[in-house]
C-alpha cells in the first residue's frame, strides 16, 4: 500500500467537467478497459462504441443527468465516479475508475463514500450499480460498504447487480 498522503474528492459544478484537467483520460481508460476485459479490445477512444466515447468527448452532456466526482492527488485526477441523479428514491452508481497508478491508496473507497454521503443528504432511499462479475476487487469493496447482489435489471451476461439503502 502506498504511504502517500490521502487524495481529496471534489464535485466540478455543472457544465465544466470538459475543462477538468485529466477526467477524460480516466474515463477513456475506464471504457477502453472495459472493451478488453469484454473481449472486444479497441485501440483508442475512436474505437469505442459511440454512447462510451461520446462520454469521455462530451461529458458535460454525457453525464447533464448526474454528478460526477473526481479524486485528486495535488492537482491530479486520479479516479471518478458517476452518481446518477435520483428517480423513485433510488440513485445508481457508474463509471468507477482509479487510475491503476493511485490503486491501493483509497480512492475508489473515498470516491464511494462521498457518493454515498451524497446520495443520503439528496433523501435517496437505495443505491444501485452494476459491475462485471470479473472485477472482483470492485465487488469485494462494494460487499464491504454493504452492497448486496439483487435480481439483475440488465440483461447483459456476467454482470452483476447490487444495492443497498442509501
Amino acid at each position: 500500500m502506498n504511504d502517500r498522503c490521502p487524495v481529496s474528492v471534489d464535485c466540478p459544478p455543472p457544465g465544466s467537467l470538459h475543462a477538468v484537467p485529466g477526467l477524460a483520460a480516466l474515463l477513456t481508460a475506464y471504457h477502453l478497459s472495459t472493451e478488453a476485459e469484454k473481449g472486444v479490445p479497441v485501440a483508442d477512444a475512436s474505437g469505442l462504441p459511440d454512447r462510451y466515447r461520446s462520454e469521455t468527448e462530451a461529458p458535460d452532456r454525457a453525464f447533464a443527468d448526474a454528478t460526477v466526482l473526481v479524486a485528486r492527488d495535488g492537482g491530479a485526477a486520479v479516479g471518478c465516479v458517476v452518481v446518477t441523479d435520483p428517480a423513485d428514491g433510488t440513485a445508481e452508481i457508474k463509471r468507477l475508475w482509479t487510475d491503476p497508478g493511485a490503486r491501493g491508496r483509497g480512492v475508489a473507497s473515498a470516491l464511494l463514500g462521498a457518493a454515498l454521503e451524497r446520495t443520503g443528504r439528496a433523501g435517496v432511499r437505495t443505491v444501485r450499480l452494476s459491475v462485471w462479475q470479473w472485477r472482483t476487487g470492485a465487488v469485494a469493496l462494494y460487499e464491504r460498504l454493504g452492497f448486496t447482489a439483487v435480481p439483475s435489471w440488465d440483461d447483459r451476461a456476467d454482470l452483476v447487480c447490487m444495492e443497498r439503502p442509501a
